[in-house]
């Protein structure tokens, strides 16, 4: 995530997905922005939709309005501007720079963990998506999530809301490349996919998650359709699976 993204469309459909899936705040969500420097190029100027309001107000209205508000001046552009709005209720968040190296990156996740000790779901927000065949601890490693990383927040009995960047490749078999990937350290999570134009949101849910979070994600399958966001069930855990 940068700082420069905040206000664009594909901003909206994120916050409107973490409202939909923080159910009023009943699912209390942690947010780990990912937050890498600004790079100076055009990613993030997507805001002619704030010129359309009868075309996308009524997805969310109350974020639409918070997202203009932030877009109409510069210096709000700023992630705080959006944890200051409360429009995610209950909301906590880790607001600090991920760094590539990898002592830096250990602490910064050992800090996340501990922030979100009291959350349901944490929210993963890396400017691409999952790891790819980048070393983690090289230059610009601070872009992906790492698998171990996920096994590590699974593992402490929290689901999962991972941000991911679709790349120029064949979507169907990218999709289920990247459930097989997350099933290698959940295995018995319960999985949705959130899909826009350009990313896919993927919601791994922990069996241990109350059952108000499953709701929230079936909710949202059906709530705006495929001109905003595509909500998907793709299965059980593998364990149901073969039983």
């Amino acid at each position: 995530m940068k700082h420069q993204y905040v206000g664009d469309v594909s901003d909206y459909r994120k916050y409107a997905l973490l409202r939909a899936l923080s159910w009023g705040g009943a699912n209390r969500i942690g947010v780990c922005w990912m937050l890498t420097p600004s790079d100076g190029g055009s990613d993030g100027g997507k805001l002619a939709y704030l010129q359309q309001p009868d075309r996308y107000r009524h997805f969310d209205p109350e974020l639409f309005d918070t997202l203009a508000h932030a877009a109409d001046q510069p210096d709000r552009r700023q992630l705080q501007t959006i944890e200051d709005s409360g429009v995610i209720l209950g909301a906590a968040y880790l607001n600090e720079l991920l760094p590539d190296d990898l002592s830096g990156r250990a602490v910064f996740m050992e800090r996340c963990l501990s922030s979100f000790h009291s959350v349901e779901l944490v929210f993963f927000d890396p400017d691409n998506g999952l790891e790819t065949s980048l070393s983690k601890g090289r230059k610009n490693s601070s872009k992906y999530l790492y698998l171990d990383e996920v096994a590590a927040f699974y593992a402490s009995g929290k689901s999962l809301l991972i941000y991911q960047h679709f790349p120029r490749v064949e979507r169907r078999a990218f999709l289920a490349s990247c459930i097989k990937r997350l099933r290698s350290v959940a295995s018995d999570a319960m999985v949705w996919t959130f899909t826009t134009a350009h990313v896919v949101f993927l919601l791994v849910a922990h069996p241990e998650s109350p059952a108000r979070l499953a709701v929230a994600a079936t909710e949202a399958c059906g709530r705006w359709g495929e001109g905003f966001i595509t909500g998907r069930f793709v299965s059980q855990s593998r364990c149901d699976t073969n039983n």
